[in-house]
Order: structure tokens, then C-alpha cells, then sequence
């Protein structure tokens, strides 16, 4: 596995070359493929049913792609379709291009990374509310486990009011490969949810978002931020009042403060009265089960977050 930053260097390296050279250098970040794998992966083959590794596999964690490393699938939206490959019924958005299969009839799906042969999509069949199968071979993934998630991905952390909404839109926005909702930036261990709102903990919620820097950039995640909370409001959200709503970033890096502070900047410039907090990175526990990807699981749209283009305008664009 290669380091993070080796690949955000060999990134801003390819910038100045010309588009031969880069997509040359991009494949030596590849990794060796072994026979069987390039059947799968370059020649558009498919794996023997009920053979692949990930078939019968549903451990919690994160699938990339074999060739390249890019984020592909999350483990949440993984299902027993018992068709004899693995199969999931999303994406993680922008991670997988649709093409018209050779055969005229299907639709391939591909790694939009580097473009490596995952399997096929389906529609309709109603396996499951989404009514979509990706049948993937377990040759073209590799797969993270959920221990391991942030070793291999970059890490923001992100409080904005009520962690179910923010965590919604962070999980669609395209590269985040796994978000988290949680406590952090108070005093209490192991804080409860029944602590944190009794204003006693110091901790805020919420939402620790892995992004894959192939895919995305701490600063498109941080503009997202700021547009789907208030940023203006002191200790609150809408309707929800207290300390553990406040609008507050947690960078784990230098880069991510200057960012950070970068694009508050800007928005002061546009004449938005910003209150957002910065504060170094602590110790993120995970909240409970049932706050997790809780409008996603219980098929609801955020009340309290509502996406406003503030690095387009100033704060006239909501008013009467």
C-alpha cells in the first residue's frame, strides 16, 4: 500500500506534464497484476460464479479497486443477491463509470480511476429498495477493513449541528468513502449521547469523513461544509440549541487550518459573519449504532441542513 502522501506529491507532479506523460506515470502507480486478475481487469473477462473471494464476504470496511486503490464500494451497501459474484446496490458516488457492454445488451462498470473492469449493473430485478445490482468480480477489489480505513484514506472532521444531517450529505458528496458520526472536542471518555446533550461533556457532533485523494480534496470537503450548515450561528443549528451544535472544524494537519482559515476568509469577504471554531483534532469516539447513516437507514431526507451556495453570494441570497 502506498502512502497518502506519495500519492497527493505524484499528484501535483503530473499538473505540469503534458496529458501522454501523465496518464504513462499514473500507470506506474498501478499495482502488478497477476494472470488471473488481468483476465478480469484488462480483458474484460468475468471470474467463475461462487469463486471469488468476496462472494460470501461481509465484514465491515471499505472495497477498492484492485489495480489502482480507488475507493469503490462500502461495505454497508453490500447484499446477498445469491447470483454467485458480489453485489452491491451503490456506488460510492463518482466512483464507477457506466458504459454499453460489447455484447450490446448489458452495462459494464468500470473503476473511474483508471478505468479497470469491474463486472456489470442491473436495474429492476428489486432485490432490494434501491432496485440496482453492481455484480462485481472479486478479482478486480481488494478490500479495507473497517480497523484499517484510516490508515489508507485521509482523514477531515467536521461538526455542524446535528451529525444525522451532515453526515448525509458528506456521505453523498463523491470520494468519501466512509463517514462516522460521533463526539469530540470536549473533556468526557466514552461520552453517551444522553451526556453530551446535557452540556456537561464539551464534546460537539460530529461526523468524521475518509476521503480518498485520488477522488477529492480536504478543500472541496471543507466548501461542502460550509454550505450545507450555517456557519453564522453561535452554539446552535435551526431549531437545535447547545454547545454540542456548534459550527466547529477539527484539522489533523497544518494544510487543513490554513485551508480552513483560507475559506473563512473568503466567505468574511462576502459578508458572512462566520463563527466556525477551529480546533486541532482529539480523540473522535464513535457514537451509537442508531446514529449512524441515520436518514440513509430510516429512508428520510435532513430537516435541520439545507445546501445554500454561499462562495457564490452573500448573505442577501437568503433574504425576503
Amino acid at each position: 500500500m502506498k502512502s497518502v502522501w506519495l500519492t497527493v506529491i505524484f499528484a501535483l507532479s503530473m499538473l505540469a506534464e503534458p496529458a501522454g506523460a501523465q496518464e504513462k506515470n499514473k500507470m506506474k502507480t498501478w499495482r502488478k497484476l497477476t494472470p488471473d486478475e488481468e483476465e478480469v481487469i484488462v480483458k474484460k473477462g468475468t471470474e467463475r460464479p461462487f469463486s471469488g473471494r468476496f462472494y460470501d464476504f461481509y465484514e465491515p470496511g471499505v472495497y477498492v479497486c484492485r489495480r489502482c486503490g480507488a475507493a469503490l464500494y462500502r461495505s454497508a451497501d453490500k447484499f446477498k443477491a445469491k447470483c454467485g459474484w458480489p453485489s452491491f446496490d451503490a456506488e460510492i458516488p463518482g466512483a464507477v463509470l457506466r458504459r454499453p457492454d460489447a455484447d450490446g445488451q448489458r452495462t459494464e462498470i468500470l473503476c473511474a480511476h483508471c478505468e479497470a473492469h469491474l463486472g456489470h449493473v442491473f436495474s429492476g430485478e428489486r432485490l432490494t429498495p434501491r432496485n440496482t445490482r453492481h455484480c462485481v468480480n472479486s478479482l478486480s477489489m481488494d478490500f479495507v477493513p473497517r480497523a484499517d480505513l484510516v490508515k489508507y484514506f485521509e482523514r477531515a472532521i467536521f461538526a455542524g449541528g446535528c451529525f444525522w444531517g451532515v453526515e448525509y450529505y458528506m456521505e453523498e458528496f463523491p470520494g468519501v468513502a466512509q463517514t462516522t458520526a460521533g463526539y469530540t472536542g470536549g473533556r468526557t471518555e466514552r461520552p453517551s449521547y444522553e451526556e453530551v446533550c446535557g452540556h456537561k461533556t464539551g464534546h460537539a457532533e460530529a461526523v468524521e469523513a475518509l476521503y480518498d485523494p485520488r477522488q477529492t480534496s480536504y478543500e472541496k470537503l471543507a466548501r461542502l461544509f460550509f454550505e450545507i450548515h450555517d456557519p453564522t450561528q453561535l452554539d446552535r443549528q435551526g431549531p437545535d440549541m447547545g454547545d454540542q451544535y456548534r459550527s466547529n472544524i477539527f484539522y489533523v494537519s497544518a494544510e487543513q487550518k490554513k485551508t480552513a482559515e483560507k475559506l473563512i476568509g473568503d466567505l468574511k469577504e462576502k459578508g458572512w459573519d462566520v463563527v466556525t471554531r477551529l480546533d486541532p483534532a482529539g480523540v473522535f469516539w464513535r457514537a451509537e449504532d442508531y446514529h449512524q447513516r441515520y436518514y440513509r437507514r430510516n429512508g428520510m431526507l435532513p430537516g435541520c441542513h439545507r445546501p445554500e451556495p454561499r462562495f457564490d453570494k452573500g448573505p442577501e441570497i437568503l433574504r425576503p
